[in-house]
């Protein structure tokens, strides 16, 4: 077993968020959020990271960083087809066997994150990698925002395959609140034939019934792993958020 050797590192990131307009632009501590999380994907150190941008004002914030950023289509309709298209911009020569998809509005990510979602790559059967972690606020086991992963991880070990994903608290916890249940974490590591597979597949029922597009992945027979980190990072979706978000750096 070994890991992909040639990943690329790519941050999708548009300025049309519904809830949050503008929002990889957002000013965090003085500077935009982009910045924030593009700067702990390069301390991940795992390969090159680039940033799948849909509009130039992104691309043009990264490279006065002394970052890469690649400007797509802004209409794509998810994160996956944005970065599907950087990979062709980047690599026509098919250098890059994984690319790890980093979302944008996660400025508190942590890199050790980033490290471990490649980590189930090594199993060679594993198309796709991801990474949870376990449930600590009670009231978040019946949240629907909150995703959860459907695994077992044996004794001792962090990562193990996933059977489904959530909104739903699953699975069934008898209702003893002391059995774990699984934050899933949207941080994904594809080989490149599982993602260029996966933007091609149409959406599934399970996916459109959940709204969660991992699971048109593992309805077409994609095998996900998941590995176990310590601690869920902030994602900014709202003004709330963000203003968490930059108390949380601002310390």
């Amino acid at each position: 077993m070994a890991l992909p050797q040639s990943p690329l590192v790519l941050i999708p990131a548009r300025l049309a968020s519904t809830r949050l307009p503008d929002k990889p632009l957002a000013d965090i501590c003085g500077e935009p959020m982009i910045l924030h999380v593009w700067r702990r994907a390069v301390k991940a150190d795992i390969g090159p990271v680039a940033v799948a941008a849909a509009e130039p004002e992104i691309v043009a914030v990264i490279e006065a960083a002394g970052g890469q950023a690649v400007l797509t289509d802004p209409d794509h309709p998810s994160g996956s087809d944005r970065i599907f298209e950087a990979l062709q911009k980047l690599d026509p020569e098919g250098r890059v066997d994984a690319v790890v998809n980093v979302q944008c509005d996660v400025p508190t990510l942590e890199p050790a994150a980033i490290r471990a979602v490649i980590q189930p790559l090594a199993e060679p059967a594993v198309d796709i990698g991801t990474i949870a972690a376990e449930i600590v606020d009670a009231a978040e086991r019946s949240d629907p925002n909150v995703v959860k992963a459907a695994v077992a991880f044996p004794d001792g070990q962090r990562i193990a395959r996933a059977l489904y994903f959530s909104r739903a608290p699953v699975p069934w916890d008898g209702g003893d609140a002391t059995r774990p249940l699984y934050h899933h974490i949207g941080l994904y590591a594809f080989r490149r034939a599982a993602l260029e597979r996966f933007v091609e597949l149409p959406h599934g029922p399970l996916e459109q019934r959940e709204k969660l597009e991992q699971l048109r992945a593992m309805e077409a027979g994609l095998r996900i792993d998941v590995a176990l980190v310590d601690t869920s990072p902030l994602t900014v979706d709202t003004p709330t958020d963000l203003e968490r978000a930059r108390s949380f750096l601002s310390n």
